[in-house]
């Protein structure tokens, strides 16, 4: 029998919602007042660093098979700061607390400033109808 190859690991997609991240985060700065896009916005990115977050311990759980356990540790305390951040996150856009916003976006993006995203990605938008989805 062979093996079974799972394309969609934790690593990709992580990879992919640090990028849709970083795209936000640059059409959230290009806005000059709050609207309904920019609820979008801030509700995807929250979402998107709340299952980066989720996805941390199936990333390390390899290394942790293996009796890597300085490296399992050492990446958990490099993502250490997304779930406490889409929780802050998460509460200011339902509060519509457009400063707390404001003073996160510089740290989440300060975080992933290694993040390079080429003009012609082809991630769309992914954060349509994320306020809805954030606040079910």
């Amino acid at each position: 029998m062979s093996r079974v190859i799972n394309p969609e690991s934790a690593g990709k997609d992580r990879t992919r919602l640090t990028k849709a991240i970083v795209l936000a985060i640059r059409e959230l700065a290009k806005q000059s007042e709050p609207t309904p896009a920019s609820r979008d916005l801030a509700a995807f990115i929250s979402l998107a660093l709340s299952a980066i977050a989720a996805g941390i311990d199936a990333s390390v759980a390899a290394w942790e098979k293996r009796d890597y356990w300085v490296k399992a540790d050492k990446f958990r305390m490099e993502w250490m700061w997304a779930g406490a951040t889409a929780s802050k996150m998460k509460s200011a856009t339902l509060a519509d607390d457009w400063g707390t916003v404001a003073m996160l976006l510089p740290q989440i993006a300060g975080k992933l400033g290694k993040v390079q995203v080429s003009d012609n990605h082809r991630l769309g938008k992914p954060w349509e109808g994320a306020y809805r989805k954030l606040k079910d």
